[in-house]
């Protein structure tokens, strides 16, 4: 078994916990690749394998390893879409952020985790990503998102205006701090937090939710993933903000954006014990009461 570890830097309270997933891959005798950045920040720190390679951001990874493990939280796992693009090498995440609905192996669980994986005793959940087009590529080659393409005004700015047109038909103008298209993935993220619904992975749709729409009657609206949403902002400040997930970029021009589902899909690591309800009751604290203490 091939396993790519990728992780940002961290605090040094984890470092127990990622001496932990290597001597468990080092037990299993897993082959080891260890993003560039992270293996300088863990030299000296742990005890790192032996025998270990090291890859960069621009190193092909098809065919080189066998699954790609993080070690962060859901940002963490979402930087992955840069490296492994439309390979489709699977993904699983340790989660030592806040939350982790994408990266939902706990720290308590890792030995577990480690010998699933390398005996293969998982399943693929495999999610939809958004593209992004415009007519000026503001992104490059990264310009899909697992979780949700956003248009925001900037912090100290006036409120912009979207007009959202949908299979090139006039849909709404929204005047407020900006609106999220989230995947049924991104549903629990941003989208959730703007008062969005929860929607199940395999749904088939997509979500546009509103961020502080200036007219109370405007909600968020569920979409068929087959959809092509289109988009022209007006602003009277200098500029705005479109995201990809957690890439930004400053937007000083009037530009017309298409957004639609990408033509590949991001291949999530499920192990045995482990489904997406469970894991949503388990994170959104469903079944806990109150009144039960």
């Amino acid at each position: 078994m091939k396993i790519a570890i990728y992780g940002r830097q961290f605090n040094d309270s984890v470092l127990p916990y990622v001496q932990q997933v290597f001597s468990a891959l080092d037990q299993h005798e897993a082959e080891v690749y260890i993003y560039s950045d992270l293996n300088d920040f863990l030299s000296g720190k742990i005890t790192l394998p032996k025998v270990h390679q090291v890859f960069t951001k621009d190193q092909p990874l098809k065919g080189l390893i066998d699954v790609f493990l993080t070690l962060g939280g859901d940002g963490t796992l979402l930087d992955t879409l840069a490296f492994i693009r439309d390979s489709g090498i699977p993904v699983i995440g340790i989660n030592f952020g806040r939350l982790g609905f994408l990266a939902s192996i706990n720290k308590s669980d890792i030995a577990a985790a480690i010998y699933a994986v390398v005996n293969r005793k998982y399943t693929l959940d495999s999610r939809i990503l958004l593209t992004i087009e415009s007519e000026h590529p503001f992104f490059g080659d990264d310009n899909y998102a697992l979780n949700d393409i956003t248009f925001h005004k900037r912090d100290d700015s006036a409120m912009i205006i979207i007009h959202a047109f949908l299979n090139d038909e006039f849909l709404n103008s929204y005047w407020g701090d900006g609106i999220v298209i989230s995947t049924p993935t991104g549903s629990t993220a941003y989208s959730l937090s703007c008062g969005g619904p929860i929607v199940l992975p395999q749904s088939g749709n997509l979500v546009l939710t509103p961020v502080a729409p200036h007219n109370l009657n405007v909600r968020p609206i569920v979409l068929s993933d087959d959809s092509v949403l289109s988009f022209n902002v007006e602003f009277r400040s200098a500029n705005y903000l479109v995201s990809c997930d957690s890439r930004t970029v400053v937007i000083d021009k009037a530009v017309k954006f298409s957004i639609r589902k990408a033509g590949f899909k991001f291949n999530l690591v499920r192990l045995d014990n482990e489904t997406y309800l469970s894991t949503l009751r388990n994170k959104l604290m469903w079944g806990i009461d109150a009144r039960n203490y």
